[in-house]
């Protein structure tokens, strides 16, 4: 039994979420914004802008000591688990959209989720919903 768990591939343990998947959800955003499939919309895109800022701070960081070479354990372990605002808003240029302070998030899911619509109608309906995602931040909210 434990040769067998050992044999699953982890690599193909997380299932992707379609763009038209995630645009099934976000159909229903605006009738039942509170419902399950509009807060999954809400919360995907949410978590995709989270995701990219806090992992690019964290990468800007790394990078910046790694040059300068001079840093304790206290200072690094500060550095990588608190990345502060500052922190945040630089590394947000890395991402290649900057969405400003402060946008309300529904101002943001809306945008996304006219450009993912848009995107359905369109003959490339099978990409990923992070890539829909992504490139709609990066089309409507570019770091000036």
């Amino acid at each position: 039994m434990l040769l067998q768990l050992m044999s699953v591939s982890t690599v193909n343990a997380l299932e992707k979420l379609s763009s038209q998947e995630l645009a099934s959800h976000c159909a229903l955003l605006k009738s039942e914004p509170e419902g399950v499939d509009g807060q999954y919309c809400v919360r995907y895109i949410q978590g995709f802008i989270d995701g990219a800022i806090a992992t690019d701070a964290r990468v800007m960081l790394s990078a910046e000591n790694a040059i300068s070479g001079n840093e304790t354990f206290a200072e690094r372990a500060m550095r990588t688990r608190m990345p502060g605002r500052v922190d945040r808003s630089r590394a947000a240029k890395l991402a290649g959209f900057c969405l400003g302070d402060p946008v309300p998030l529904r101002d943001v899911v809306d945008v996304v989720v006219a450009d993912l619509t848009a995107q359905q109608k369109s003959a490339m309906k099978d990409v990923l919903a992070m890539e829909v995602v992504y490139i709609s931040l990066l089309n409507n909210y570019p770091c000036i």
